[in-house]
């Protein structure tokens, strides 16, 4: 069964970047112009969730898929598997092999003889989750780090993206999405 790439939309610019992966998560400055005011300090990414994101785009390799989607980054997030995430996930029964065996069936699986890029460019679902992370971020004001809580959460509020409709049809809701915001909008909390 080939891929499914009607319900994978990307920019039609994205090309493999060849830079690390922090100024692939990191938006331009321009954009950060305009999401942050001069006296505030720009968010960095946390090193799990760096990591959590470079395990997406191997999964996505492994798979592979010609891009890093939602889904790919919620199996980062579960390869990474230290972060509160993470074991906020399994805790509620989301496994990698059950988010890989749902990207199988939603995505279908790619043609055995291809060689997915270095670094498969991003969906603009996968897009807007790091967008949507980084706008929190500085939302919540306060010190810290993007954690892969932020992108968990990116994800889930990525209506109809694969790792939406995956994470829902696994039993995660917008009660637990809920959970998991409180707990990380909790004064002194560290990822971890």
């Amino acid at each position: 069964m080939a891929r499914n790439n009607q319900s994978r939309s990307q920019s039609p610019t994205a090309k493999a970047p060849i830079f690390l992966f922090h100024d692939l998560l990191q938006p331009p400055d321009s954009v950060i112009k305009e999401r942050v005011s001069s006296n505030e300090e720009v968010p960095k990414w946390s090193s799990r969730a760096i990591k959590s994101f470079a395990m997406g785009e191997l999964e996505a390799r492994k798979l592979k898929y010609p891009t890093t989607g939602t889904e790919a980054i919620l199996m980062g997030i579960l390869i990474e598997g230290t972060t509160l995430a993470s074991k906020f996930l399994r805790s509620n029964g989301v496994t990698l092999f059950k988010v890989r065996e749902e990207t199988v069936k939603l995505l279908g699986k790619a043609d055995m003889w291809f060689f997915s890029p270095e670094h498969p460019a991003l969906t603009d679902e996968a897009q807007r989750v790091l967008d949507w992370a980084f706008d929190k971020k500085i939302k919540s004001g306060g010190s810290g780090e993007i954690t892969t809580s932020h992108l968990l959460l990116g994800i889930w509020y990525e209506v109809n993206s694969p790792g939406q409709k995956i994470m829902a049809t696994l039993g995660f809701n917008e009660e637990k999405a809920k959970e998991l915001e409180s707990l990380i909008s909790e004064p002194g909390f560290i990822d971890g």
